[in-house]
Order: C-alpha cells, then structure tokens, then sequence
C-alpha cells in the first residue's frame, strides 16, 4: 500500500512549484548519470573484447615457461603427455631471445626473435595475419623471417616475389659461459625476410618470427632446451581449470600461464580505467542524491496533515518511512530506467550505423566499438537504486518521527 501513497505523491501537484522542480532535476540529473555509466562501460566492454581478438591472434590460450631462468628441459615424453591430454588441440616449441637486426649498413633495430616449429600455425593465430608474402620460417640451412610491419618500415625491407627476398643479418648472445674473447659469446646469423604480419603495435614493432632449430643452433642450446611451449584448448575448454591440471601434471619446474597471465598488466590496466572512470560518474549519482534530500524534506513538510491523518488511522512509523523510502527510490528508478533505456537506444544506433567515429585514423578500426552486458545494467540499477535508498533514509525517517496534528 505504501507504494500506492508513495506512486500519488509523485504525480500529484505540489502546492510549491519548487518541489516539482527539484524532482524532476534529480529524475533527470539520474538518468543523465545512469546513462553515461551504460555508455562507458559498453564502450570499455568493446576495446576489450577488440584487444583481446587482437592479442589472441599472437597469444595462445596457455603457456608453459621455466619457473627460473629463460630455457627449460621439455623431454619428448613430457611432450607426448601434454599432447595426450583430451582438452589440447596443439602444441608448439618455442625458444625466444633479443636480438639485433640489420638489413644493410645503415638499417638496424632491436627485436625479439621467436623460433617457431612446424606446429606453430596450429596454435596460433599469427599466420593468418601475414599482410605481404607468405608464412615461411624455412629450416636450419636456410631460415626465413616473418617480420611485423613496424620492423619492416624500420629495416625498409622489401617483400616481393617479383624480386629476390632481402637478407637480414641477426647478431644474438650465445647461451655459453664468458671467456676471454668476448665476441665468443655473440653469434651472427643470416636469414632472408619472407613475409609480413600485421596485428597490432606492439607485436608489429617488436617481433620478428623465425625457425626454431636456427634459432638453437645460434644460442648453442641442447636438443631438449626451449624457451616455452604454447599450447591450444579445444573449443569450449575452461582455461582457468586446464592451466591447474597442467600445472599439477608438469610440477613445479615449470609455470603454465592463461592467456591473460601472458599480459596481466594490459588487462589489469583496462579494468582499472573502467571501474575509476565509473567510480567517477558514480559521483554524479551522489551530487543528484543531495536535490532528492531536498525535494523529500519539502514533500514531508508539505504532507504534514497527510502523515498526521495516517498516524490518526493506526499508520506505524515503519509505514510512513516506507512512504517516503518508496518515494526516493521511485525518482531514483525512473531515472535510471530512463538513463538506461537511452544508453541501450545509443549503443543499438552505434553497432548499426558507426555514428560516432574515433579520430586520428591510426586505430583499427574508425569507429568506438561497444558491447551491451546485461550484469552492467544490474551494477548501473543497482548503483542508482541504493543511492536512492540512502538519500531518502533522513526525509523518511523525519516524517515517521511526527507528532499527530490535526486542526
């Protein structure tokens, strides 16, 4: 019943324009805020997915590593174990280092050097973005390259089968013990340039993909020692859980780590910048909670002889606070219904007709891209309805404290 008196109230006229005023402001100043809550976090929600498609492409869906150092054993049987295991689809040897890379004279970089098996286009996703030329890591006597497309504007490689590939020289540290002559600890490879990928920034600027057997012979590795092995789920396969089995197979020798472990701190650096700016527009929330502590303290002023006729016909203190309880949070529901109703309605708008454009041109894509989930609009409700809730705590209390007055 206390909803009915409360639902009234609200729609009936006030003897004060200024009430009338100060509840739709706050209806309105909610709505606004609920709105942008949608927005952002939909558009977080859609970098994120973006970026995670993006390094997908580069990372696999676990990792195993040395818990120390940068090489580990893998023994052929070890190997067999894993790839016996019913959730993986692939596995592949990887043995990475940083090294210098020089096309020519003039044009060097440093770059991260990945050898790869031949099971690597199985795992990963990498060969599927070659951009120019072809996957083609060749073998020991003759090694190829797959460079990213910032290394390939660094060295001005050219990539063209109408010509013959160029060949780039690779000075990297070799895994011995230091002696007296120091250039006994640095090898020099020469391997030819045979095609291009294009993920994204940080893997085109950085990585150059390689042969792995060269690459062994070039750190003067053991047959057995690698750097990691990336290993693919079948579809479906929780990541979380096939990394403990893994792990607990494996021992403690090694750390397999989740795609998400792989990166850490980009994805940790995302979540931060959408709940701090949400904590932010949570704040406009509170600033609208203080003009409903305002229209409630009038309202009750103005319902006195109500609240008294109530108290007069047996009405409790609990019924007249949840009068006014329900009074704030039905300006604070209708706020946010509205708030969200017109995120959704924008977003829907966005997916289908890319209004509104991202600037600059370097990005990907050239528009923001957003992704509607249903636990936002809870958070966002939720948020919206317990700022309500307290702000109306004081008004309704101060009325259910009331003494009876009729005249």
């Amino acid at each position: 019943m206390y909803l009915s008196f409360a639902w009234r109230y609200f729609k009936a006229k006030k003897s004060a324009n200024a009430i009338n005023i100060i509840a739709w402001v706050t209806t309105a100043v909610i709505a606004f805020a609920t709105c942008c809550q949608v927005l952002v976090l939909s558009v977080f929600n859609g970098f994120e997915d973006l970026v995670k498609s993006l390094y997908s492409s580069f990372y696999t869906d676990l990792k195993i590593v040395p818990a120390t150092g940068k090489t580990f054993v893998f023994t052929p049987q070890q190997y067999q174990l894993v790839q016996q295991q019913p959730f993986v689809a692939g596995t592949s040897m990887i043995i990475q280092e940083k090294a210098l890379a020089q096309n020519g004279d003039e044009n060097q970089t440093g770059v991260t050097l990945k050898g790869v098996d031949s099971n690597y286009a199985k795992v990963s996703g990498l060969p599927s973005k070659i951009s120019n030329g072809k996957f083609n890591v060749g073998n020991t006597e003759q090694p190829g390259l797959v460079v990213g497309y910032g290394i390939q504007n660094a060295l001005n490689i050219m990539v063209d089968e109408a010509f013959a590939p160029d060949e780039l020289t690779l000075i990297l540290p070799k895994r011995t013990e230091p002696g007296a002559d120091p250039s006994s600890s640095i090898s020099q490879g020469l391997a030819n340039a045979n095609g291009v990928f294009a993920i994204q920034q940080e893997f085109d600027n950085g990585y150059i993909i390689t042969n792995i057997d060269f690459m062994r012979q070039q750190l003067g590795l053991a047959s057995n020692e690698y750097s990691a092995a990336e290993i693919k789920l079948k579809y479906g396969e929780d990541i979380e859980e096939r990394k403990a089995d893994l792990q607990k197979l494996l021992g403690k020798n090694v750390i397999v780590q989740s795609r998400y472990q792989q990166n850490m701190s980009l994805y940790n650096t995302m979540r931060l910048e959408k709940w701090a700016i949400y904590a932010v527009l949570t704040l406009i929330l509170i600033i609208a909670a203080f003009n409903m502590v305002s229209a409630l303290t009038m309202l009750v002023l103005e319902k006195q002889k109500d609240i008294s006729i109530l108290q007069s016909m047996g009405g409790s203190k609990a019924f007249i606070r949840k009068i006014f309880l329900s009074e704030g949070l039905l300006l604070g529901s209708i706020g946010a219904a509205c708030g969200i109703c017109l995120a959704v309605i924008i977003c829907l708008l966005q997916l289908k007709f890319k209004l509104i454009k991202l600037q600059g041109g370097s990005f990907l894509i050239d528009y923001f891209p957003v992704k509607l989930i249903a636990g936002d609009f809870l958070l966002v409700a939720g948020t919206a309805a317990a700022i309500a809730l307290i702000a109306s705590w004081a008004p309704a209390v101060k009325a259910s404290k009331q003494s009876i007055e009729l005249k």
